[in-house]
């Protein structure tokens, strides 16, 4: 029995894993929740457009083209879970400038450019995805990286 309170961050990465979890590519579960101020603002997990076919279904072109991971973003049929969290955001009015990015990977180059856009001042990961491009991209922005130990996913509740 863990009677530890687990830290904020611990906390918010455990629930951008459980995002993942609705996660429709077949290569990567990948789940992102944006927070400011202890509230989570939106998420998003890496899945097909909504109300179109998605991989589960029609399987992975990707994969079917043996395209690397990292590379070729255009093939994909997903939009990215910090996409998405940006997406779901704009759709709902809340803006998340000034907020963390908790992922539970690194982004890729093209979520890294919208991420500076949408004026997050820090990211906060466990996972590194195929590259470190964004890298020098968030030093000039002035985006903090934070790189954690994954997290237990295992929920630890007293009864």
């Amino acid at each position: 029995m863990n009677t530890q309170r687990i830290t904020s961050d611990e906390y918010f990465l455990k629930i951008a894993a459980t995002v993942a979890e609705r996660s429709t590519c077949l290569r990567h579960h990948v789940g992102a929740i944006a927070v400011r101020d202890k509230q989570i603002l939106s998420t998003g997990y890496n899945g097909a457009a909504a109300g179109t076919r998605d991989c589960l279904e029609l399987g992975c072109l990707r994969d079917e083209l043996k395209i690397p991971s990292g590379t070729r973003h255009e093939i994909c049929r997903a939009i990215h879970a910090e996409q998405n969290a940006i997406i779901q955001a704009s759709l709902h009015g809340v803006s998340i400038e000034g907020a963390t990015l908790y992922c539970t990977h690194t982004p890729c180059f093209i979520c890294a450019k919208m991420l500076v856009n949408a004026k997050i001042v820090r990211l906060v990961t466990f996972k590194k995805y195929a590259d470190d491009d964004f890298v020098e991209l968030f030093k000039e922005a002035g985006i903090q990286i934070d790189i954690l130990e994954k997290p237990s996913l295992e929920i630890s509740i007293l009864e």
